[in-house]
């Protein structure tokens, strides 16, 4: 079975930084479009896809009535969940 790791996985393994996945977030709450985007050392994750694959996070990040290190922290945490594509 091959190896496909979360991007958390791949951050304890050191492929991908937490300033690396800070910054991926910080693009999709900016411009939250779906599609592939590289978020660091030729990692690729489709951000809106592993957001609406979160149940706790689909349809609640993009949400303007919360604070935004909330909608920061729901984006996180289903980037961390998510496999690369």
């Amino acid at each position: 079975m091959p190896d496909h790791p979360t991007i958390s996985t791949l951050i304890v393994r050191n492929v991908v930084t937490f300033d690396q996945l800070d910054a991926a977030v910080e693009a999709y709450l900016s411009d939250p479009t779906s599609g592939p985007r590289e978020i660091g050392n030729g990692v690729t994750i489709d951000i809106a896809a592993a957001v609406q694959a979160y149940s706790t996070a689909k349809g609640l990040a993009a949400e303007q009535s919360f604070e935004e290190s909330t909608r920061r922290l729901l984006v996180r945490t289903s980037m961390l969940l998510a496999r690369p594509t």
